[in-house]
């Protein structure tokens, strides 16, 4: 049986090639189920938009922002996910240029808090 492929938008597999210091450097981080277990996605296509990072399981979203991010545009993307039942966390390029392991420590709260959450319902 051939193994089953996700569809991958263009878009998302453009994002993919042409990555940034910042998003390898995390990606490197929380790949192979680094963080506790969970497992990350990168450039994952959700409806119209395609999330930086993406943990299925806990229905986290992690996007690292660089100066091309606009407010407007970022808050209706978010509440468009957040819809989804996606919390979505930003940090700056610079944060986890500057301080990964703080970074990573967040969101492996949050994993955590949110795997706690699903447990219970």
């Amino acid at each position: 049986m051939p193994p089953v492929r996700r569809q991958i938008s263009r878009h998302a597999a453009r994002l993919r090639r042409e990555r940034t210091d910042c998003e390898d450097l995390f990606w490197r981080a929380v790949r192979n189920r680094q963080l506790d277990g969970f497992k990350f996605r990168f450039q994952h296509s959700l409806g119209p938009f395609v999330a930086d990072f993406v943990c299925l399981e806990a229905k986290l979203i992690v996007e690292l922002d660089g100066s091309q991010h606009n407010a407007d545009t970022d808050a209706a993307r978010t509440a468009y996910l957040e819809h989804q039942g996606f919390e979505v966390l930003r940090f700056w390029n610079s944060d986890v240029l500057e301080n990964l392991e703080g970074v990573a420590q967040v969101v492996h709260a949050v994993l955590l808090r949110r795997a706690a959450q699903r447990k219970q319902k």
